[in-house]
């Protein structure tokens, strides 16, 4: 059960300020929040799989598969500036 302290305290972690009217609100409503995961407690759930995900997800990624990659040449080629065999950039202080 969730009382007017625990609101002011989640109010103080949120950084934000509600008044007497307002904590009086929430508490109300976070105990009917938790009410509800109450009822969820109670639903019988004998011989149901558990649910991880809902959308059945494989591996979409394709296979690793060696090829020939790039010489230095080629890679060098359409770079702006090079310098001793390195790409070269503007220089950031």
């Amino acid at each position: 059960m969730i009382t007017r302290e625990d609101v002011e305290h989640i109010s103080w972690l949120a950084s934000i300020k509600i008044s007497d009217e307002e904590k009086e609100k929430f508490v109300d409503q976070f105990n009917s929040i938790l009410e509800y995961f109450h009822q969820l407690d109670e639903v019988d759930t004998e011989g149901i799989e558990p649910t991880y995900r809902v959308v059945d997800l494989a591996n979409v990624f394709r296979d690793d598969v060696a090829c020939k990659s790039l010489t230095h040449e080629e890679a060098l080629k359409n770079a702006p500036k090079t310098e001793n065999g390195y790409f070269k950039s503007p220089r950031i202080v």
